[in-house]
């Protein structure tokens, strides 16, 4: 009776005029930004933060806003991959594999039109999973002291970024940049400066918005500088759009196990929706008889990741609504946001927030039937925004980024500091270092600390203590296979080349 309570509280928010209105626009913005090539839902969140917070709204609003634009994102990657063969975002790249081949061979409506129902099964479902997980892995997270937190961000670092870094020790080397720009600021015992060089302004520490949208979203447009803004433009004439509901009649299996496949990679921290899409292609083509024909346009081969990564994304909430510990890059600036409002992710946030966390998944559910309308009837809208050069829409929309960093702190030090993070950013991409280990680090780097310390004081010292428990022993067996399973795993999970556009 309770969980119906809470959902009944959910959609009486979700559903008032201001926070529909803000979930329809959040869909609509994020399945654009998910369509263009390159930016991703990482991305599109961080750059629309200052606006979000430049309107006015309260917590859950904004909530509602980003999750709906990551939402939105996640469904708008199939469109590029299947009509430019170039994905949206890294999950999105398994969708080229048959959805550009099916469009080559003028079912380009059909693979739309597929692909959109497969992710709207795969992150409805996992929107459901979300609403009854959430509450359950909340009160497990009663168990956690210390040295379990401890452990868990440990977790959280060795996994994030594994398999989606093409090298560890370059994973390894951004989480403890990330865990040292975390230092810089007062230290929260002593009150002594620390890694402030004197500068005043950074006595209060970096903040999470100015870090994020720096390594995001302006590093995006210098990397499109360095390209000269090149265009796109559609590989593929877009026919009439039709319902293909033989396809679908074949695929709703594979919906359904790319749906379950994709949401428990998503609940692992670090897994996410590469992950997920990954493995809901991979075994659905182990078990089809027709496995000859994947990679030539089979039907399969679009439903399966779609479903995997749209069910990843909210697999991705459910740790870092219980635990504070995000399950992929787009949760770790949603995590930021979280912090921003000064709400603190965990047990206590589904005891004294309610209307916040009920809200938001009653919102998602809403959300999810939207971009199905969006995403199938109103596809051609969408087409036609990848006509647009990204090299005039995106610096577009990094200046309001920076109209809204400046309203919300009125410090040209922040603007500057961001400037700053777009660069070091920049040089990141260039060099192959992931920045979303960075972003970890400065986001759970003090909670990492703190936790240490007192664990320390509660035992005195004795480091074994960090050993104490089954759940902490366990989160160490973890970690440490997390971070040195893709060093084997990698040639399997190597990204496959995508079909020959000729």
């Amino acid at each position: 009776m309770e969980f119906f309570a809470n959902l009944s509280q959910g959609f009486a928010i979700a559903l008032s005029f201001s926070t529909l209105l803000l979930a329809i626009s959040g869909c609509f913005a994020g399945t654009i930004i998910g369509s263009l090539p390159g930016l991703g839902p990482s991305n599109g969140v961080a750059l629309l933060i200052p606006l979000a917070f430049s309107l006015g709204l309260d917590a859950t609003e904004v909530l509602v806003l980003m999750t709906s634009v990551y939402y939105g994102a996640m469904y708008g990657g199939r469109i590029s991959s299947i009509l430019l063969n170039i994905p949206g975002d890294e999950p999105a790249l398994m969708t080229t594999l048959d959805g550009f081949p099916m469009a080559k061979k003028g079912r380009a409506g059909d693979a739309l039109v597929l692909s959109g129902v497969s992710s709207f099964v795969g992150a409805f479902l996992a929107t459901i999973g979300l609403m009854l997980l959430a509450p359950a892995l909340a009160r497990v997270a009663y168990l956690f002291g210390p040295s379990e937190y401890f452990a868990l961000y440990l977790l959280a670092f060795c996994t994030l970024g594994g398999l989606a870094s093409k090298n560890q020790i370059k994973a390894a080397l951004a989480s403890a940049i990330g865990l040292g720009i975390a230092m810089i600021g007062l230290d929260n015992q002593s009150g002594l400066p620390r890694l402030t060089f004197g500068e005043v302004s950074l006595l209060d520490g970096v903040d999470f918005l100015v870090a994020i949208v720096g390594l995001f979203a302006v590093a995006e447009v210098f990397i499109y500088i360095e390209s000269h803004g090149k265009n796109t433009a559609l590989g593929i004439k877009l026919e009439k759009i039709t319902i293909p509901f033989k396809d679908i009649a074949r695929c709703w299996m594979t919906m359904l196990r790319g749906t379950a496949i994709g949401f428990f990679a998503g609940i692992l921290p670090g897994a996410g929706a590469s992950l997920g899409s990954f493995l809901a292609y991979m075994s659905e083509k182990a078990i089809a008889r027709d496995k000859d024909t994947f990679g030539q346009g089979n039907p399969k081969g679009v439903a399966a990741p779609e479903a995997g990564n749209n069910a990843a994304a909210g697999g991705a909430l459910v740790p870092m609504l219980t635990l504070g510990v995000p399950g992929s890059g787009t949760t770790a600036v949603l995590l930021a946001i979280l912090l921003t409002l000064n709400i603190t992710p965990g047990p206590l946030l589904f005891e004294e927030r309610p209307e916040v966390v009920w809200g938001l998944m009653a919102s998602l559910l809403i959300a999810n039937f939207v971009l199905l309308i969006m995403n199938v009837p109103l596809v051609r809208i969408f087409v036609k925004i990848l006509t647009v050069p990204p090299s005039i829409l995106l610096p577009g929309i990094t200046m309001v980024a920076f109209g809204g960093i400046y309203s919300l702190s009125g410090s040209s030090h922040d603007l500057f500091l961001m400037i700053l993070f777009g660069l070091f950013g920049y040089l990141c991409r260039k060099v192959d270092i992931p920045t979303v280990p960075i972003i970890l680090g400065i986001l759970l780097g003090n909670n990492m600390e703190d936790n240490l310390r007192r664990a320390m004081i509660i035992s005195d010292g004795d480091w074994t203590y960090l050993f104490s428990s089954n759940i902490a022993i366990g989160l160490w067996v973890a970690s440490i296979a997390g971070f040195i399973a893709p060093m084997f795993l990698r040639r399997f999970l190597n990204k496959p080349t995508p079909p020959s556009t000729n």
